[in-house]
């Protein structure tokens, strides 16, 4: 059952980004990942409704969201596939009356994720900070 984030999660919350990070998206560079994810600690999640899935009293995932925005999701490559992922975004779901995301067009597990959900495509655009094509997704 999906929890409210609190700060002691964040070492295993950030530790599960970089693994699923790692697998999502190859084609970012590591000083990129490095950089997002002190970013991730120190000025988006303080600044978001962040939800963690717990195994054995670890983080192994998490959504957080700014209003009807999905900064994120994800699940750490050891628990992918094991529902945490839609239970994260079904308690993000409840919770707001429409859901909004922006996802790397190369990321193919969250494209695959989001399409399986019911999530469509609204738009296209450009990753500010690499220049990489994105997709703007919506869910009603």
């Amino acid at each position: 059952m999906p929890r409210p984030y609190q700060p002691a999660d964040l070492p295993a919350l950030l530790e599960s980004w970089l693994a699923a990070s790692r697998i999502a998206h190859p084609f970012l560079d590591e000083a990129f990942l490095e950089k997002e994810q002190r970013m991730i600690g120190e000025v988006f999640l303080p600044a978001s409704d962040a939800t963690v899935a717990v195994v054995d009293d670890r983080v192994v995932g998490f959504i957080s969201l700014r209003e009807n925005e999905v900064g994120g999701l994800f699940v750490h490559p050891d628990h992918q596939g094991d529902g945490h992922g839609r239970a994260l975004m079904d308690h993000a779901r409840a919770s707001r009356p429409f859901l909004e995301l922006e996802v790397f067009e190369a990321n193919a597990i969250g494209r695959r994720f989001y399409d399986r959900y019911g999530f469509s495509e609204v738009g296209r655009g450009e990753d500010a900070d690499t220049g990489l094509p994105v997709l703007r997704l919506r869910l009603e």
